[in-house]
């Protein structure tokens, strides 16, 4: 099964050291995070991705380009040019990085892979977005169902807290917010389609917005609920968390 990765966005403002890049190449750890994202899915044997580029789509071409030589320790005889490689390292993956534009919707990005795609189905995630997700159940749960899609649901970040509304709009402090938690899911930004998916999208179509939506009312998306980490990165302050997670081991989405 393939993994496209909608990696389209504009330009990163969340790193300090390196302005003007995709958030997919926002460093963690000294690993771009699209790198982090792929060796996540790469762990469940899923080696085959599908980046949709947009906003300087070249630096993502190049990194997988040079990967090999980046991956290595390299000796350099600057006399004659040759370059010997050192312990070589790479990933048993393939990737093909495919420019999508630079305002295309997520509908768009999807569709025009489509010729990577292939017969079977496929997964579609974001490039800013870790999480630990059981992945084989996900992909269990869409083989079950039988629907055109399956989405992986969440429980919130807590970065804001869950407050109980009536149907009035009035707040109710004494109630019982860990009910109110209970029954909050929100979108983890990891979906499983169907390859007739292709025959829904078209050029401005989102996929949180439209897809979804009318999906839904045909009956033909199921949920999976997942209990455990996941997090997109929007801010400063989530890159810190981040890196902080990995630099001190406690990563939940690392996979050895």
């Amino acid at each position: 099964m393939k993994v496209i990765i909608l990696a389209g966005g504009m330009q990163s403002t969340i790193n300090n050291e390196r302005e003007g890049i995709p958030k997919p190449m926002i460093d963690i750890g000294g690993k771009p995070l699209l790198w982090h994202i792929m060796r996540y899915f790469s762990s469940y044997g899923l080696n085959e991705f599908i980046i949709c580029g947009g906003y300087r789509v070249d630096m993502i071409k190049e990194y997988f380009m040079d990967y090999y030589v980046y991956a290595s320790d390299i000796t350099i005889d600057l006399q004659t040019n040759k370059v010997i490689i050192h312990k070589k390292k790479t990933e048993d993956w393939t990737v093909t990085v495919v420019d999508t534009g630079l305002s295309s919707s997520t509908g768009q990005r999807i569709r025009l892979v489509q010729g990577y795609v292939g017969e079977n189905s496929f997964i579609v995630t974001y490039g800013d977005c870790l999480f630990d997700i059981d992945v084989n159940a996900l992909i269990q749960v869409h083989q079950e169902n039988g629907k055109t899609a399956t989405i992986a649901m969440a429980k919130p970040t807590g970065r804001n807290e869950l407050l109980p509304i009536d149907i009035n709009g009035q707040i109710h402090y004494n109630s019982k917010n860990s009910e109110m938690y209970e029954n909050a899911w929100v979108n983890a930004n990891c979906f499983v389609f169907n390859k007739n998916i292709f025959t829904n999208l078209h050029e401005k179509l989102n996929l949180e917005k439209h897809l979804f939506f009318e999906l839904s009312k045909k009956q033909q998306l199921v949920t999976y609920k997942h209990r455990g980490f996941w997090m997109p990165i929007e801010t400063k302050r989530d890159l810190a968390y981040i890196n902080n997670l990995w630099n001190t081991g406690s990563a939940p989405w690392k996979k050895d």
